[in-house]
């Protein structure tokens, strides 16, 4: 058993975010749990009084670390951050408003949220920034090329974060999850290969955070793919 450790899942009332927070619950954390769906959270409310809190913030709204620090200051000495919220099309890009709509919480968002958690922690002299990218940032697609390009600037931002934390003389990491194809609601009309569901995805992605891992890819096999998309050319990548 892991002693108590406090942990804030932002994203964390659906999907692999609502997975990974039953995990960290069943091993000793206590959760502040934040996120925009209001799917059924009544059973791990009732199954951990002590040790869950839920505050729904909306990560595409300016000044979103407002809440952010509240829900921080009301759990006390906050030990990971977790970034699993995220919107977008994977298929048949739907043109600018709604991508404009979905890179306020894929780049804004994101930023104003893992700028606020490495300060934190660094204020703190301690902690760990963990965010669910994709394997969508390694390469851009023509059916969704707002998603890939939002993907590709959290994946650079995180590596940046990464090297700020290992130039710290205090124990502070960050960690880049890499995420493929798992089964929720954002995936449901994909008709894809290599699919995990969400409860295998948040297993691995604990096991990441419980190693301080600065990069794991979900599941394993995607690491796979990530090495060979770094040798193919670009006039290749183009044919896509």
């Amino acid at each position: 058993m892991i002693k108590n450790l406090k942990a804030i899942v932002i994203g964390g009332s659906s999907g692999i975010g609502k997975a990974l927070v039953e995990i960290l619950l069943e091993n000793n954390y206590t959760v502040g749990l934040s996120g925009i769906e209001r799917d059924d959270l009544n059973y791990l409310s009732e199954k951990y009084p002590n040790n869950l809190t839920i505050n729904y913030i909306d990560c595409s709204m300016e000044n979103c670390s407002r809440e952010l620090q509240g829900l921080a200051d009301y759990l006390g000495e906050v030990d990971l951050i977790v970034f699993t919220a995220g919107i977008g099309k994977l298929k048949n890009s739907p043109g600018y408003k709604v991508e404009n709509d979905a890179n306020k919480l894929n780049v804004l968002g994101f930023t104003e949220i893992a700028d606020w958690s490495y300060t934190y922690f660094e204020s703190r002299k301690h902690g760990h920034f963990v965010a669910i990218t994709s394997m969508a940032g390694l390469i851009g697609f023509r059916t969704n090329a707002a998603y890939t390009a939002c993907k590709g600037y959290q994946k650079n931002y995180m590596e940046a974060l990464r090297q700020r934390a290992n130039k710290s003389k205090h124990p502070i990491y960050v960690t880049d999850i890499r995420c493929g194809y798992v089964e929720t609601e954002f995936s449901k009309d994909l008709n894809t290969f290599w699919i995990s569901k969400p409860a295998k995805a948040a297993r691995q992605i604990f096991s990441s955070i419980r190693r301080k891992k600065s990069l794991s890819y979900v599941s394993k096999r995607w690491r796979v793919l990530a090495i060979l998309l770094a040798f193919i050319p670009s006039w290749l990548k183009g044919k896509f």
